[in-house]
């Protein structure tokens, strides 16, 4: 008996063969010249979603690297500020050790005085340091001064709390800085109350002996307090450090796995480019040599 061969059926296997090849070959070629295997999540829904989160988590992580990168800044100047803070009340304590001597003049310790007041109006603009911010280096967490002088001289903080945080990574933040209250307070004074006292006692004239023992006590707890202070910097300093070392390496395993999931292999994919039009050609030479035929060449 005869079978009867359609002529589309003839046809449209080839046909449609020849366009997944060809289909195949312009993806290939795409991919092969944007060096992108995934270009939407049509070519991949899985890979895809995790690439959307690979570029969150990086958008995330260039936040933070930028705020630790800050935070560095305001704690380096931190230390800075306070290395001056601690020359000062180191020639302080010079001052004050010479003041002791029951010798010297009276023009003498009114010399002292002066310099002593010289020094309190250098760590009062210290004190009321800018960060990099525009922001008060020993404020608070509110307030844009961390030292005020009343109209009588006194020189004292304000604001409250400590300064602000700066995130630096998921649930993690740190303290750029610290408060006046913990650089220039010792107890239950403050170096400007020292070296007011101090000054004051030698232009008063007369027997400073409390007011010399007050100052060496004072002076040096104000010392204490910004050695422990720039201790405590560079301790937060180092962190730093470390957590700008864990972003990094997130970095590159990030990138390793977008890599992995996005990129062209480019020798693997023209290996293939090749293969699919070798076969696309010989598909379409068939298919040439089919169309020329007569049907009849098909009835058995």
């Amino acid at each position: 008996m005869a079978i009867r061969i359609a002529t589309s059926q003839m046809f449209d296997r080839p046909m449609s063969l020849m366009s997944q090849l060809s289909a195949q070959a312009d993806k290939a070629q795409n991919q092969i010249a944007t060096t992108k295997k995934i270009s939407g999540a049509a070519d991949s829904p899985t890979a895809w979603l995790r690439l959307q989160g690979l570029a969150r988590a990086g958008a995330d992580d260039g936040a933070y690297s930028a705020n630790i990168k800050l935070a560095q800044g305001v704690l380096a100047q931190s230390d800075g500020t306070l290395e001056s803070v601690e020359s000062q009340l180191q020639r302080v304590k010079e001052l004050t050790l010479e003041a002791g001597n029951d010798t010297l003049t009276g023009a003498n310790r009114a010399a002292i005085a002066e310099e002593l007041d010289s020094i309190r109006e250098s760590l009062f603009g210290l004190a009321n340091t800018k960060d990099v911010r525009g922001q008060p280096l020993f404020g608070s967490s509110t307030g844009d001064t961390a030292y005020v002088k009343a109209d009588d001289g006194t020189i004292s903080f304000v604001g409250t709390g400590d300064p602000a945080k700066i995130p630096i990574g998921e649930g993690d933040s740190i303290q750029p800085s610290i408060s006046g209250a913990q650089a220039f307070a010792a107890g239950s004074s403050d170096v400007f109350a020292v070296l007011a006292d101090l000054s004051a006692a030698l232009k008063a004239g007369g027997d400073i002996s409390q007011a010399y023992s007050d100052a060496l006590t004072g002076v040096d707890a104000s010392l204490d307090s910004v050695a422990a202070a720039r201790a405590s910097v560079g301790a937060r300093a180092a962190r730093l450090d470390l957590s700008a070392d864990h972003l990094v390496d997130a970095g590159e395993a990030r990138e390793g796995e977008r890599s992995s999931l996005e990129d062209t292999d480019i020798p693997t994919a023209i290996t293939q480019l090749q293969k699919t039009l070798t076969v696309l050609q010989a598909t379409q030479a068939s298919f040439t040599k089919l169309s020329s035929m007569s049907l009849f060449d098909y009835l058995k």
